[in-house]
């Protein structure tokens, strides 16, 4: 194989608000922080453990608009993307390096009725909600993968 690929997928939970900033022209950015979990037995000591992995997600123009409008901090969500590598100087003038999810494609799924009660695990009034900047739809709603 001669090409090559960068694709992230990734189903977390938003760590924040999605906070937006705007620029000369009408283009806007929306960034988040996304955690996502893995659980797993210790073997030695029969306990449970969970690990966080955090994932600083970058969105731009309408579906930022889109995610602000929303998302909350707590909400479930389908995010797909690419990894894209910044350099930066903080205040003392040294390289910093900071790694983030460009995203290209997301998929609410946290449905209304549980934004607003804050329960998992209620039957939604209608199907699934979605909101792919590609407007695919999710054709299982009952399966955690969003394929």
């Amino acid at each position: 194989m001669s090409g090559t690929l960068n694709k992230v997928m990734l189903i977390g939970h938003l760590g924040d608000e999605v906070k937006m900033h705007y620029f000369d022209g009408g283009n806007c950015v929306g960034r988040f922080p996304l955690a996502t979990n893995e659980t797993y037995t210790n073997k030695q000591t029969n306990e449970r453990v969970t690990n966080t992995e955090w994932h600083n997600v970058v969105v731009r123009n309408k579906a930022a608009e889109i995610c602000e409008k929303y998302l909350s901090k707590g909400d479930k969500v389908y995010i797909e993307g690419r990894l894209k590598t910044r350099k930066w100087q903080d205040d003392k003038g040294n390289d910093r390096y900071s790694t983030e999810i460009q995203c290209t494609d997301f998929t609410f799924l946290t449905n209304k009725n549980e934004a607003q009660t804050g329960h998992v695990g209620q039957q939604p009034e209608s199907n699934q909600t979605t909101a792919n900047t590609t407007s695919q739809p999710i054709t299982n709603a009952n399966d955690d993968l969003p394929f």
